[in-house]
């Protein structure tokens, strides 16, 4: 798998611009200003600082250059390109029921902090896991109880994802268990998908016991839309209903899992996440920030400097 990051480096809209330098400074140096001479006596006793010529054509210079690079307007580029890149579009169903309120699914203290957890909270932070590791992939995530709805649409923003899941709680769908409904919305949140592989990874603890859309016509929609189901049955032996998550898994080409504990679910997402990939076509994304009203305020900030020792004199 490829890892796709943001680009940044400085560059210039206009950089032929910086040509007009060669004339200015050119002009600058052989059209110097002509002063007339005027002679004193006892020159020593009068304040006249002799490098002061020197340094306001020096100045002059600088003010020049500073509009010549002001105008070609210096930027920082913060480039994403995830044209043609490897992945997948992948939802994310997750159940909600009343049964993901029990504890004793426990993962290790560095993950749980010691604290006994839910098993839909610790189901959070392997997904967490999960979508952070699956760079080049698009993911949502849909969340069911009684009902089933999307909780994050499918995207490439995996902080945008991560972010909502974070939000979600144990109940806010209902303390029943509808895998219809959940592998239905699961392919109505392909409905813009363009990916060639499209899979949803649905993990329950219980038995399916609501919701009008049984799972035998949910697994026939998704066949009919190509989508893969991976399945998960995870807490006690006999808690989830692991003939029907097994039936629906085969049917779509997927393969079923078990996990009786945090540490395997673990390991069932590890084997998901070696999923092969295919091409999702997207869009380059280029963010420009300007800086050339820095140039032209040190610009302005020169000329002001100018203007004052002439008004000194």
């Amino acid at each position: 798998m490829v890892k796709i990051e943001a680009m940044n480096y400085y560059s210039f809209e206009y950089p032929f611009l910086i040509l007009l330098l060669i004339p200015i400074i050119l002009c600058l140096y052989r059209c110097k200003e002509y002063i007339k001479p005027r002679f004193f006596v006892h020159l020593h006793f009068l304040p006249v600082k002799r490098g002061y010529l020197k340094l306001e054509w020096i100045i002059k210079i600088l003010i020049f250059t500073l509009l010549c690079i002001g105008l070609t307007s210096p930027i920082i580029i913060d480039k994403l390109n995830p044209l043609n890149r490897e992945g997948k579009d992948i939802v994310l169903a997750i159940d909600a029921s009343g049964s993901m309120n029990s504890s004793g699914f426990d993962l290790e203290d560095e993950i749980s902090e010691g604290k006994r957890v839910s098993r839909f909270e610790l189901t959070k932070i392997i997904a967490s896991e999960f979508i952070q590791n699956r760079v080049s992939d698009n993911i949502g995530v849909v969340l069911y109880g009684d009902f089933a709805f999307i909780a994050s649409p499918i995207t490439y923003e995996k902080k945008i994802v991560i972010d909502m899941l974070s939000y979600l709680n144990q109940g806010m769908a209902g303390q029943n268990t509808a895998i219809g409904e959940a592998i239905a919305v699961s392919v109505r949140a392909f409905k813009y998908s363009h990916a060639k592989s499209k899979i949803v990874i649905l993990l329950s603890d219980g038995e399916h016991n609501s919701g009008v859309v049984s799972p035998q016509e949910a697994t026939a929609l998704a066949k009919e839309n190509n989508i893969t189901i991976y399945t998960i049955a995870i807490g006690n032996e006999g808690e989830a209903d692991s003939s029907l998550l097994e039936k629906i898994a085969a049917e779509t080409k997927g393969e079923f899992y078990s996990a009786t504990s945090a540490k395997e679910l673990q390991k069932v997402y590890t084997k998901i996440d070696k999923l092969e990939s295919s091409k999702i076509k997207s869009r380059e994304y280029i963010l420009k920030e300007y800086y050339y009203q820095i140039i032209l305020l040190l610009a302005s900030q020169l000329v002001l400097f100018l203007i004052y020792r002439e008004i000194k004199k």
